[in-house]
């Protein structure tokens, strides 16, 4: 019986670390691609045509706010206005009814003062890897500033590396990991699913569709 016991919890010991360093080393090795990519001053970044405002959306399903969308669209609001971008495509999930990040983030950004007809609205990026691969492929863009959390531009500008995208992230204000620990858990798990999507999976956005274009005048 000890025997057994001995030898369950050896593989379980294995398993737990395979399973951390194929975590910690997916979240490092798409860190190490962005290096260097990634700025939380507008003054910092260098120009590009478009912004793709990575999606989020204003309120939680319980009702509360979300600590992550204000202050993404306010370093949105802020790239746009400093001229380092001629428009933003606010991309995002809008797959439920009821339930429409693009239309939050276009209120949003309105309401800070970015004109309209400069906003395009991605209403088929149900993940990053949609959003990062519709920018390209859909809005026929091929060089793109993110903007989102640090964690989230790594993320996504490892991916638009993979796809061939030349791609910087503005980072915005970012939220206590105590407030938010689910997030920042998740993140974790999506830094693997990023690694396997591009290495392994060869995954595609779940949509693309006819192209759009996108006011650059």
């Amino acid at each position: 019986m000890k025997t057994i016991l001995k030898r369950w919890w050896l593989r379980a010991a294995v398993l737990i670390l395979l399973g951390s360093g194929i975590v910690f080393g997916s979240e490092w090795w798409v860190a190490k691609r962005a290096e260097g990519r990634c700025f939380d001053e507008v003054n910092s970044l260098p120009e590009a045509p478009v912004a793709v405002v990575l999606g989020t959306s204003a309120r939680l399903a319980d009702g509360r706010a979300n600590l992550f969308f204000l202050p993404r669209m306010e370093a949105a609001a802020a790239l746009f206005k400093a001229g380092k971008v001629k428009a933003l495509i606010v991309s995002g999930d809008n797959g439920t009814q009821g339930y429409d990040e693009p239309t939050d983030m276009k209120r949003a950004l309105m309401q800070m003062g970015v004109p309209v007809e400069k906003i395009v609205c991605d209403y088929a990026g149900f993940r990053t890897l949609d959003s990062v691969v519709r920018a390209k492929e859909v809005f026929g863009q091929q060089h793109v500033i993110f903007v989102s959390q640090r964690f989230h531009n790594a993320r996504a500008i490892y991916l638009a590396q993979a796809f061939g995208i030349e791609a910087y992230g503005l980072d915005a204000k970012d939220v206590p990991v105590a407030l938010s620990v689910k997030t920042f858990l998740r993140e974790k798990l999506a830094c693997v699913k990023a690694v396997l999507d591009v290495n392994l999976l060869g995954t595609r956005p779940k949509f693309l569709g006819e192209k759009v274009p996108v006011p650059l005048e």
